[in-house]
C-alpha cells in the first residue's frame, strides 16, 4: 500500500521533526529516504509532499495519525501522482506516466495536432555545431530543459535528449527541428510509460553498450547502459564520453565501468532497504574484447591508459560482487540509448525495456 500525503503547514518544523525521529525509530537511507525497520514503512519526503508505503495498513494509519496531531497535512489517498508521475495501476502491477506534463509541453510549444512519428531522431541526419545560430536560443533552451525531466519514466528518450543538450549554448536551426520531431514522437507516444511488474525476481542484471565514435563534430562515444531489477528497469543513462576513444574496446570499457558504479551503489541501496541479493549481479556487454577484459588476468600495456576503469571492475569481478557477460548485439537493449536506430529495431527495443502504453482516459 502506498499512500500520498501533503503538508500544509510549517515545512521547516517538520523538516526538523524526522531529522530527530531519525535519530531514534527512523533510518535515514537518505536525504530523502527513511525506513522504518521495525515496522518495514518506507517514506520518501520532498519538500512538503509525502509517500508512505509498506506492508501493513494498520501501521502506516497510525504513524498518519502522529504527523496529523503536529502538523496540519491533507490526506491525497492512494497514490495516483506524485512531482509530475502518474501512477496508474494494472492487472501487472502500475504503469508510470508523464501523460500531462507531455501534454503541458505539446501545449507550449503549440505541437498538440503535429502529425506523429515514430522514433525520436532519424538515423540519416548527423547532429552538427556547424549551420545556421537561432536569432534567439531561449525557446530551444527552455523546450530541452523540459525535455530532460522527462528521462525519469521515458528511457527511449535518452539519447536524443542527451544529444540536443549538447548544443544548448548555441543552438542552430538544425537541432530546433530536430526537437520537433521530437516533440512529434512524443504526440505518438504521450500514453507510454514505464510498466513496473508486481511479479519480478530480486536479481539485478545491466546492459551496457558504447557507440565508438559517433559524434561526428570531436569523434567522441556515448555511453549507455540499462539496469533491472528483475523484470523492471530501475536506472538509465545516455552519457557521451569526456576522452576520445581509440578502439571500439576502450569505448565499451568505458560504458562497462560506469554501468559497474551504478550498479555498486544499486546494491548497496537495496542493502540498506533491507533487501538480500540472491546472486550477484550481471553485466551484458555485446564487445568480446571488453567482455575478456574483464576477467583476463594479463593487463595489456597498450590498456594502460584506462587503468583505474580496468582495476575498478577486476576488484568487483574477483571479489565475486559483478559478473561481466557477453551478449548479441541483437539482443544489446542499451543500444537504444547511444544513436539514432531505425523503425523496427527502435520499437523492438523500446518494447524489452519496458515502455507500454495505457488506454488514454
Amino acid at each position: 500500500m502506498a499512500s500520498n500525503k501533503r503538508l500544509e503547514h510549517g515545512t521547516m518544523n517538520f523538516a526538523l521533526f524526522f531529522y530527530t525521529l531519525a535519530s531514534r525509530t527512523l533510518m535515514p537511507i537518505h536525504h530523502y529516504l527513511f525506513y522504518l525497520s521495525r515496522t518495514d514503512r518506507f517514506i520518501l519526503v520532498y519538500v512538503d509532499d509525502l509517500i508512505i508505503t509498506g506492508t501493513n495498513t494498520q501501521m502506516i494509519d497510525s504513524f498518519v495519525d502522529v504527523l496529523a496531531h503536529r502538523f496540519s497535512i491533507k490526506d491525497l489517498g492512494q497514490l495516483s501522482y506524485f512531482l509530475g508521475v502518474e501512477v496508474v495501476p494494472n492487472k501487472q502491477g502500475i504503469l508510470l506516466s508523464q501523460r500531462r506534463y507531455i501534454l503541458d509541453i505539446l501545449a507550449r510549444t503549440h505541437m498538440t495536432d503535429a502529425k506523429p512519428v515514430l522514433t525520436p531522431i532519424l538515423t540519416s541526419l548527423p547532429m552538427l555545431k556547424s549551420g545556421s545560430a537561432l536569432p534567439d536560443p531561449t525557446k530551444y533552451r527552455t523546450i530541452v530543459d523540459s525535455l530532460q525531466y522527462l528521462l525519469i519514466t521515458r528511457p527511449d528518450l535518452a539519447f536524443a535528449v542527451t544529444k540536443l543538450s549538447q548544443y544548448m549554448h548555441t543552438p542552430t536551426v538544425d537541432h530546433w527541428n530536430v526537437v520537433k520531431r521530437l516533440l512529434r514522437y512524443l504526440c505518438g507516444t504521450v500514453n507510454e510509460g514505464l510498466q513496473i511488474h508486481r511479479q519480478s525476481p530480486l536479481t539485478l542484471h545491466a546492459y551496457s553498450d558504447a557507440d565508438w565514435a559517433g559524434d561526428k563534430d570531436d569523434f567522441s562515444s556515448t555511453s549507455a547502459y540499462v539496469i533491472f531489477l528483475g523484470r523492471n528497469p530501475v536506472s538509465w543513462s545516455s552519457k557521451k564520453q569526456k576522452t576520445i576513444a581509440r578502439s571500439s574496446t576502450e569505448a565499451e570499457y568505458r560504458s562497462v565501468a560506469n554501468a559497474a558504479a551504478e550498479l555498486n551503489w544499486l546494491c548497496y541501496l537495496l542493502t540498506d532497504l533491507g533487501v538480500q541479493l540472491p546472486c550477484c549481479p550481471v553485466l551484458y556487454c555485446d564487445n568480446v574484447g571488453a567482455t575478456q577484459l574483464c576477467s583476463n588476468p594479463v593487463f595489456h600495456s597498450r590498456m594502460k591508459h584506462v587503468a583505474i576503469d580496468y582495476h575498478f571492475i577486476r576488484d568487483q569481478v574477483q571479489n565475486g560482487v559483478l559478473r561481466v557477460a557477453h551478449v548479441s548485439s541483437a539482443d544489446q537493449l542499451a543500444d537504444a540509448l547511444t544513436k539514432p536506430l531505425h523503425r523496427i529495431r527502435f520499437l523492438d527495443l523500446k518494447s524489452k525495456i519496458g515502455l507500454l502504453s495505457r488506454t488514454p482516459s
